[in-house]
């Protein structure tokens, strides 16, 4: 039951006939779902993290600027998170608050247009970028562009917990010409939360998913075959291991299972960067990784139009590969 615009369009509910959720519910005063937003199965119950068994939280300042043992400690803590979890947030990473916020009032400015005016931001090609407004624009460039910095940062981190080259993801992944996809979804209170799901069971399909939202809670990971809440740190960004990352990593580091809940009293709105390879850059296990190796490679665009080819479901995709 999300809406989303994109800077690239696949399965974007403005593009297609079906009236968009956020439009359904102020059309009328909904106190029930329509049948066609009901999930087929009760949404699993959901837990809040275990105080023994937290969240990972990853000081960005340790990496960039620590001392040789804190970046040693670091890198130790982020391995940890990738392998346990698949999931942490990230502290002291360098974007500000006002960024931040006023990122989130421009996603929601977009969001509370009329439905004909938001039409004419759709495409049919999934690599047409969004241009809604001048400060939007300058906003998610700005905030993109943070995000890159961020990224480099963490696979490089990331490697190194491997036991890899430093810079090995990034040259394996043709990063400087990599695919950067940017999200905003936005969740309207429903009248049945029991009854929906935002989005689904799914993995993203690149190397790490950047995110943040307006605190509202949602959110909900995977870990240890429970689902569990994620009360964000104010000021955090969140990040997610993905597909590609658990290819290259030839399974140690498992792309996590997430979804997205809805509530009956707020309005949630995420902004998501995924970040992926080079459309053109076969993805394999890293050599030294393989012994033997899980996965067979394939070139990012073509996992990027499998993905696309159907509605979120788990990791259907990458079990494909699965040697």
């Amino acid at each position: 039951m999300a809406e989303t615009i994109s800077l690239l369009s696949p399965r974007t509910t403005l593009a297609t006939k079906v009236t968009p959720i956020k439009e359904l519910l102020e059309s009328a005063e909904l106190t029930s779902i329509p049948s066609s937003y009901t999930v087929k199965t009760s949404p699993p119950d959901h837990f809040d993290p275990d105080p023994d068994d937290p969240i990972p939280v990853i000081d960005l300042s340790l990496l960039t600027s620590g001392t040789p043992d804190q970046r040693t400690k670091l890198v130790r803590e982020l391995g940890k998170a990738c392998e346990e979890w698949g999931f942490f947030m990230v502290v002291n990473h360098g974007v500000t608050e006002d960024l931040l916020e006023a990122l989130i009032e421009n996603c929601v400015e977009f969001f509370g247009l009329p439905l004909d005016e938001k039409l004419k931001y759709t495409s049919d090609c999934f690599l047409n970028p969004i241009h809604f407004a001048t400060s939007y624009d300058v906003l998610k460039e700005e905030f993109s562009d943070q995000v890159r910095l961020i990224l480099l940062v963490l696979l490089r981190g990331i490697s190194a917990s491997l036991g890899l080259e430093e810079r090995y993801l990034e040259r394996a992944s043709n990063l400087e010409s990599g695919l950067q996809l940017f999200l905003a979804n936005y969740y309207p209170p429903c009248p049945q939360p029991e009854l929906a799901m935002g989005l689904p069971p799914h993995s993203d399909h690149g190397l790490l998913t950047i995110l943040t939202s307006n605190q509202v809670g949602g959110l909900q990971v995977l870990h240890r075959d429970r689902w569990i809440k994620v009360n964000s740190l104010p000021n955090c960004l969140l990040v997610n291991t993905g597909d590609q990352l658990e290819v290259l990593s030839n399974g140690k580091y498992k792309s996590i299972l997430h979804q997205a809940a809805v509530n009956s009293r707020d309005m949630r709105l995420s902004v998501v960067v995924v970040n992926g390879p080079s459309l053109d850059t076969v993805v394999s296990p890293a050599e030294v990784l393989v012994d033997p190796p899980r996965y067979a490679p394939m070139k990012y665009k073509d996992y990027l139009e499998m993905v696309r080819s159907k509605e979120l479901d788990g990791k259907w995709v990458l079990d494909k590969l699965k040697l």
